[in-house]
C-alpha cells in the first residue's frame, strides 16, 4: 500500500522483495531483475560487496569490543551496527567513524556487569533501553538485528546471491534462532530481552522464542514513546533483580 501511495505522488519506486522459503533461483532473479533496474553489472556489484566487506570487518571487531573484550557499551554496540543498514549514507566517512570508535575503544577499562543479556527483536524505539539496563547492572553483548544488519558473515559467501540467502531477518524464526543459540554460548549470555512494536505480528514469536531458547526471556513492548514508560522500567528492574539472584544461587556450594 504504501508503494502505491508513493508512486501517486510521483516518486520512482525500485522494488525488491525477498524471496519466501530462501530460494536460490528466487533469490537469483530478484537480484538480476535489480541490477538490471540499476543499469549495473555483476562484475561491478561484486566489487563493491568486496568494497562494503572491508567496512563490514570492522563492524565485526567493533562488536568483538562488546563481548570479547568489553571495552563497548550495549548502546554504541546498536548504534554502530544498526547504521549499517545504509553506511550512515556515506561508506567512506562512516568507515573512518568506525576505525576512530574502535581506537578509542581499545584503550578502556574492561566494564564488570553481572548480567549479560542478548537482545533480539527490531532495533528498540527507546532509546534510554541500554543505558536502563547497565544502571541495573546488566549489558546488552549481543545485538541480534543489528548485528545481522552488518552482514557478518559475509565473507563465507561466494557472491551478492549467498549473501542475501545467508541473511537471517527477513525470513523464518528457526533461522534466527538458530544463528541466536550460537551466539549465546559464544558471548556467555545469561537471558534474553525480546523486543516486539505493539500489534506487530512479531509478538507471537515470543511463544516460540520461550519454548526454543533454555534461556529466561523478557519480551517487551514499544509504540509510541521514545523511552521507557515506568511500567516497562519495573518489569526489567524485577527481571535483571530475578537474574541476580539466580546467578547468586547457582555460585552458592552447599
Amino acid at each position: 500500500v504504501l508503494l502505491e501511495v508513493l508512486e501517486r505522488k510521483g516518486i520512482k519506486m525500485i522494488p525488491f522483495g525477498f524471496p519466501h522459503g530462501k530460494s536460490l533461483q528466487s533469490m537469483t532473479h530478484q537480484m538480476e531483475t535489480l541490477q538490471d533496474l540499476m543499469g549495473v553489472s555483476s562484475a561491478t556489484v561484486e566489487a563493491w560487496r568486496q568494497r562494503l566487506g572491508q567496512i563490514r570487518n570492522l563492524g565485526v571487531r567493533l562488536d568483538e569490543l562488546t563481548y570479547k573484550t568489553n571495552q563497548l557499551s550495549g548502546f554504541e554496540n546498536h548504534l554502530y551496527l544498526v547504521s549499517f543498514s545504509d553506511f550512515m549514507n556515506d561508506p567512506d566517512a562512516y568507515a573512518k567513524t568506525l576505525k576512530k570508535k574502535i581506537q578509542e575503544a581499545e584503550t578502556r577499562q574492561p566494564m564488570k556487569e553481572k548480567i549479560r543479556l542478548a537482545y533480539m527483536g527490531v532495533p528498540p524505539m527507546q532509546g534510554d533501553l541500554y543505558d536502563y539496563l547497565e544502571s541495573l547492572g546488566a549489558r546488552v553483548v549481543f545485538n541480534e538485528v543489528q548485528r545481522e544488519f552488518m552482514f557478518p558473515r559475509w565473507r563465507d559467501s561466494a557472491n551478492i546471491v549467498d549473501q542475501y540467502l545467508d541473511y537471517t531477518y527477513p525470513y523464518d524464526l528457526s533461522a534466527r534462532l538458530n544463528d541466536i543459540k550460537d551466539q549465546v554460548q559464544l558471548r556467555n549470555i545469561d537471558a534474553v530481552i525480546h523486543y516486539t512494536q505493539a500489534f506487530c505480528h512479531k509478538a507471537a514469536e515470543d511463544m516460540i522464542v520461550k519454548e526454543d531458547l533454555n534461556l529466561p526471556v523478557l519480551q517487551i513492548e514499544g509504540d509510541k514513546l521514545n523511552c521507557l514508560d515506568a511500567r516497562t522500567k519495573l518489569r526489567i528492574e524485577a527481571f535483571i533483580d530475578m537474574l541476580k539472584d539466580k546467578k547468586e544461587f547457582d555460585l552458592c556450594v552447599f
